[in-house]
């Protein structure tokens, strides 16, 4: 029988408040799908794979979301798969999902800025409108997608972008691709896609997110290397700007093997190698990579996947990290509804 199938993480979608009133992942996808505001008008099937809050999975983890998610896809009668997952690591994990997505069915991820106990809930209006976006045709070939407040967005460059917001989630360089009003979804774009990455071991595979700011030095850098990181993520002010340090940091750990991407804490727009005297220009030509409207959470996720599968290949993780980073986000344009 045709169906949607609802893989359940945890998150606020799925949680309640303790004893001390802090809220606590603990509903299971049964309980999810049992507080749908409407029929849905298609068979759906729950599972449960975790029931955390997102703040404390792992690489290894969100990788074992994502072997789910396979294993549901595997079956053909399966329309297209549901993720329920919390808001914080949202994005890594549908990020992941889809560099390696390789079916044209849609996977959908949503969850809930309110708890599962709150009376105005916005956790079953949200699941309802994933599923119908798993279920419609016009969703296949779009890839790994993020169904929340109503619209819809694709994996790739897309954030949270407010703490408590019921519109939590934006794709600051494209726009969503459509929105889901009653069950009824339209689209209006497509987003730009890379050929899919084979899925790997991601344990042992460790890539840090260092930090740059006014009068920083290199300590951060040197720690991080000497716990072991493969690869960083420079969170550079502006288009992508440092310091002298840091550039000579960059230049002696490239030549060493280490792959350094480069991105920015700025809301958006792309890295881009503008400036001299230890700004983009000089990162850049120091060896390190510009990861395009990636921002450090995205950015990682792609190093991780991309070390775990040329680990012994620093210059070809580069040189695809520098493949799949230039890209502005740009979706076209392409209406479609169901």
């Amino acid at each position: 029988m045709s169906r949607v199938v609802v893989i359940s993480t945890g998150g606020t979608i799925a949680s309640r408040a303790g004893s001390n009133g802090a809220s606590l992942a603990s509903d299971d996808a049964g309980a999810l799908l049992a507080r749908l505001p409407f029929d849905v008008g298609v068979p759906v099937e729950g599972r449960d794979v975790l029931c955390v809050g997102s703040y404390l999975l792992t690489p290894p983890d969100m990788a074992g979301i994502v072997w789910a998610i396979r294993a549901a896809l595997a079956d053909e009668s399966v329309l297209g798969v549901v993720v329920t997952h919390g808001t914080d690591t949202m994005e890594e994990t549908a990020f992941l999902a889809e560099l390696t997505h390789d079916d044209d069915r849609p996977v959908v991820f949503t969850g809930a800025q309110l708890p599962a106990d709150a009376p105005d809930t916005d956790g079953p209006r949200n699941l309802a409108d994933a599923i119908a976006v798993a279920a419609s045709p016009a969703a296949r070939g779009r890839g790994v997608l993020i169904a929340f407040g109503g619209s819809v967005f694709g994996a790739r460059g897309t954030r949270k972008t407010h703490t408590v917001a019921a519109n939590a989630f934006a794709t600051p360089d494209a726009g969503p691709l459509g929105y889901v009003r009653q069950g009824e979804v339209t689209f209006i774009a497509s987003p730009e896609r890379f050929p899919a990455l084979d899925l790997e071991d991601l344990n042992g595979v460790r890539v840090d997110i260092v930090a740059f700011y006014p009068g920083a030095d290199t300590a951060a850098l040197d720690a991080v290397i000497a716990a072991g990181a493969a690869g960083i993520v420079l969170e550079a002010t502006g288009a992508g700007n440092g310091n002298l340090a840091l550039r000579d940091a960059v230049a002696r750990l490239t030549a060493a093997g280490v792959v350094v991407a480069l991105s920015t804490r700025v809301h958006a727009g792309p890295v881009a190698g503008l400036y001299g005297n230890g700004g983009g220009a000089d990162l850049v030509e120091a060896g390190a990579i510009p990861t395009g409207v990636l921002r450090p959470s995205q950015a990682r996720i792609l190093l991780t996947a991309l070390i775990a599968r040329y680990h012994r290949d620093p210059e070809r993780v580069a040189e695809e990290l520098a493949k799949r980073s230039s890209t502005s986000s740009a979706v076209r344009p392409k209406s479609a509804s169901v």
